[in-house]
């Protein structure tokens, strides 16, 4: 079975479907705790490369380029795991992390300005 196989042989990334601007939400989890440590994007590209290089890459809609995380800050996103959800409009990428995910130094980006909602 290869990383575009599903289970039963369907090509999963047939079913990825890119918004107008060609992107694709991915959401970053910690492998070990389940922590969600971020929300980036990816074209085609970045997925290509993100699933078959072992390292997340994301491209970046203000700068117009491809980055992968840690390149610069060390903090490296090592790929587990990977899928899209039901839509295949956007995918839960699983991960190693090393260091802090969030630019801030945080943990995590949803660490930095947490909200207190009223509770249901």
């Amino acid at each position: 079975m290869t990383l575009r196989q599903a289970q039963d042989g369907a090509d999963v990334l047939d079913r990825v479907r890119f918004d107008a601007n060609g992107l694709l939400p991915a959401i970053i989890q910690e492998e070990s705790t389940k922590d969600v440590l971020m929300l980036g994007y990816m074209d085609a590209e970045a997925l290509r490369r993100t699933l078959t290089e072992g390292r997340v890459t994301f491209w970046s809609r203000s700068r117009r380029e491809y980055w992968r995380k840690g390149d610069t800050s060390g903090h490296v996103q090592h790929v587990r795991g990977a899928s899209l959800d039901c839509d295949g409009d956007t995918i839960l990428v699983t991960v190693h992390q090393v260091g802090p995910a969030c630019h801030t130094g945080a943990h995590a980006c949803f660490d930095v300005d947490p909200l207190t909602p009223v509770l249901g």
